[in-house]
């Protein structure tokens, strides 16, 4: 395969994982595991050399090109997209493919978030390249399906249905996040897997699929190409995409490819699912840190700089930048996250109030 490309989505805000992660400096930027690369430069590492530097993408916002820049100095100027606005990932995506088809009209493209955990790297890269090799030549479009470990409540989740190819599976359903009773029932039931996020697809596919389910998209982008590689490109751009509606990548192409038969560019078209475990984590939140981290005898776990006790406590994670020694006594199930002398202390329960409690602090 010689023209395979990887696009990173790095735009998003972070706001579950505040206060470590604010808008000026969000969690991919961040080294959150405390094993000195941050989460962005943890993406790129795990696919290795299998992605040269000219064909590895990243799609951020323009805030934040500085930090791209240098937690990725070998990546090209050309090949850091800047958005002028957060516009969800189906604008996100349809900005970086057009943009590699006009130079790689032949372009097989993973694309993946910059947030996630990979505790195996060699199954995850036989992985991608089985999905990669599964998609040359087709107009289907494949996603990685995360095989539950756990009734997650945290995730939306993928239905497999027959199979298309050796392991690899036609999409039934795609699931929202469920109830904890209903994702009970998935695991009883087989045949479901967590959406990672993770798709893999020609270049060509998602250009068809994208003018096919989203002509407004196409449109602004097929405007915005025209100063492509130009110094007119952050001009159009900054004019053109905050015209596009925001919408994610699942609503916008995914469920109603999957849900229909489609034919592109001359084939058939649909979503086909590829079950994997490569020890993988969405790490969207405080918790889902916690279950990466390692823990004592009581559930307990700590990240960061300072030294953590903990008394009398159980099921709880601590987290700290600034070197801070830290003694927990008699807590249940709490986050305890310090940042610059910022400092949440809240039940892991409740976490999806975060940014809620982030705002609170706004009255005074």
């Amino acid at each position: 395969m010689a023209d395979k490309h990887l696009v990173i989505m790095a735009g998003g805000v972070g706001s579950r994982f505040w206060p470590m992660s604010r808008p000026e400096n969000p969690k991919q930027f961040i080294d959150i595991l405390g094993v000195g690369r941050t989460l962005l430069q943890l993406t790129v590492d795990r696919f290795g050399d299998d992605f040269a530097p000219d064909h590895t993408w990243v799609v951020t916002s323009a805030k934040y090109q500085k930090m791209v820049r240098e937690q990725l100095p070998g990546l090209p100027a050309d090949n850091i997209l800047l958005e002028p606005c957060m516009r969800n990932t189906a604008p996100c995506i349809a900005y970086v493919i057009w943009k590699i088809r006009q130079r790689h009209p032949d372009a097989v493209v993973v694309v993946s978030p910059s947030d996630h955990f990979v505790v195996n790297t060699d199954e995850f890269r036989r992985v991608v390249s089985k999905g990669l090799d599964f998609v040359e030549g087709t107009s289907k479009v494949l996603t990685l399906g995360m095989t539950p470990t756990r009734p997650e409540t945290g995730y939306g989740y993928i239905q497999g249905g027959k199979v298309a190819e050796g392991d690899v599976l036609n999409v039934k359903a795609f699931k929202e996040k469920p109830s904890l009773e209903v994702a009970v029932s998935y695991l009883a039931e087989g045949g479901y897997y967590w959406n990672s996020g993770i798709f893999l697809w020609e270049a060509k596919t998602a250009e068809a699929a994208l003018r096919e389910f989203q002509p407004d998209v196409a449109k602004r982008m097929d405007e915005m190409a025209a100063d492509f590689y130009t110094e007119r490109e952050a001009e159009t751009v900054g004019r053109v995409f905050p015209q596009c509606p925001s919408i994610s990548i699942d609503y916008a192409v995914m469920e109603p490819l999957g849900g229909a038969d489609v034919e592109l560019l001359g084939r058939a078209g649909g979503v086909c699912v590829l079950p994997a475990s490569f020890g993988w984590s969405d790490l969207g939140t405080w918790g889902s840190l916690h279950n990466q981290l390692s823990k004592d005898a009581d559930g307990n776990a700590a990240a960061g700089a300072g030294r953590v006790s903990f008394i009398e406590s159980h099921d709880c994670i601590v987290r700290t930048s600034s070197g801070l020694d830290i003694v927990v006594q008699g807590l249940e199930g709490c986050i305890v996250a310090e940042d610059n002398g910022t400092i949440l202390i809240c039940k892991k329960d409740q976490e999806q109030r975060i940014k809620q409690f982030s705002e609170t602090l706004k009255k005074y």
